[in-house]
């Protein structure tokens, strides 16, 4: 499945309920399971951005459903990035030897 990394800060409002970002978190979570993708992880960071999210999703479409969700909780603002493993990086490269 094709992986996601959200970069993520919060809102003014977010960050007013942090105390609750754990079990946001947990909804997140569940609501990715809902639309057939996954929550792999998600971290707590310092520096530019508050939380680093790993997901998994069938599909663009399933990954931008879930992001739109997150961000329409009104929590955190996002910047998504389609990932690539290594197995996905070989087969772009060999399409490249033409």
């Amino acid at each position: 499945m094709p992986t996601y990394i959200a970069l993520l800060n919060w809102t003014d409002q977010g960050i007013r309920g942090y105390k609750d970002t754990a079990k946001r978190a947990e909804a997140f979570a569940a609501a990715t399971q809902g639309l057939g993708a996954d929550l792999l992880n998600i971290y707590w960071t310092v520096g530019p951005y508050d939380l680093v999210a790993v997901v998994e999703a069938p599909d663009d479409e399933a990954a931008a459903a879930a992001f739109l969700q997150l961000g329409g909780a009104g929590n955190v603002r996002s910047t998504t990035l389609r990932a690539f493993n290594r197995e996905e990086m070989g087969r772009i490269i060999a399409k490249t030897a033409g």
